[in-house]
């Protein structure tokens, strides 16, 4: 009776063990490939956010191949990137009243327009150029050292000015962003 006993709690005890290990593993496997992501800044006192999902290498080719030279890309993965201002804002070149929009960019070798469109909600390779608010170059420069996951930033200058930064692999491209 008593290996019985024994046999029926080291039983309980495997069986247990095997379920949170595949608890764990099916945890694992959630997490996104693309993770969700999030920038903040107040620039005149009023509150600038960007939320985008930040992909990764992985051993890929970026610039060029996965996000291709002169065609629309979402600036991220998954949904579209939004930004969100409290208040009226200067990027670059575009007047952008307080509100929601969406930013894509058009990536070239050189060069980079960054999109500014007033569609919001959409999955992120649902682009309708009809809704752009405006467009604006950005400055461009290569990196000495890859970037492995996209990054966005908006990097202070001063109260009133900060520098919208966007990074992977080798590239950074950047636009002054002033609030009004």
């Amino acid at each position: 009776m008593r290996s019985s006993t024994a046999m029926r709690k080291i039983s309980t005890l495997t069986l247990s063990l095997l379920l949170l290990a595949g608890i764990a593993v099916a945890e694992e496997a959630k997490k996104p490939l693309s993770p969700p992501a999030h920038v903040d800044a107040k620039l005149n006192s009023k509150k600038i956010t960007i939320d985008y999902s930040a992909p990764s290498m992985r051993g890929r080719k970026i610039m060029g191949e996965l996000v291709p030279y002169g065609k629309v890309w979402r600036t991220g993965a998954n949904a579209a990137t939004t930004l969100v201002t409290e208040g009226d804002l200067m990027i670059g070149t575009v007047h952008v009243p307080a509100g929601t929009y969406t930013l894509y960019t058009l990536p070239g070798e050189k060069e980079w327009t960054l999109i500014i469109n007033k569609e919001t909600g959409q999955w992120g390779t649902k682009y309708d150029e009809s809704k752009d608010l405006g467009r604006t170059k950005l400055a461009v420069k290569k990196l000495d050292k890859p970037v492995e996951t996209f990054n966005v930033a908006l990097v202070p200058v001063n109260p009133n000015q900060a520098t919208l930064t966007l990074t992977w692999e080798n590239t950074q491209a950047t636009a002054r962003v002033l609030a009004h």
